[in-house]
């Protein structure tokens, strides 16, 4: 979990999915679970790389209307990036269960702009506009 949270947004969806049957994990989970560990072996050479691009911190949102069938319930996702570089991301399912697709789209909406207004803020409290 520490991997998906700080610092890998590659993998929060995959982690976020087979953490679900943790309490319950079968054949299949476990082979998940091993595809995640050796995609990170295969890939710890990578990361973030600050510099390169114009200073702008740029934000993508995604809903996903009824993600998850057995709770029906949506999944919302954002990554922002700053010089280039992922530094705020989300993969999570709704705590509610939406009725319609704008609803799903207004609720990870919503969170997106909240955590975009929080970066705007602690950016301009260090000095970057």
């Amino acid at each position: 979990m520490y991997a998906m949270v700080c610092t890998r947004p590659d993998i929060a969806y995959s982690v976020g999915v087979v953490s679900r049957f943790l309490t319950n994990l079968g054949k299949q989970h476990w082979q998940v679970v091993k595809w995640i560990l050796r995609y990170l072996k295969g890939t710890s050479h990578y990361c973030l790389c600050f510099g390169h691009d114009e200073i702008v911190l740029e934000g993508f949102m995604y809903a996903d209307m009824v993600g998850d069938m057995d709770t029906r319930k949506s999944t919302t996702g954002y990554l922002y990036t700053f010089a280039g570089a992922a530094v705020s991301w989300l993969s999570r399912l709704q705590r509610i269960v939406a009725l319609s697709t704008i609803e799903a789209e207004y609720i990870a909406t919503k969170k997106a702009c909240k955590e975009m207004f929080w970066m705007q803020r602690f950016l301009g409290e260090i000095g970057i506009k």
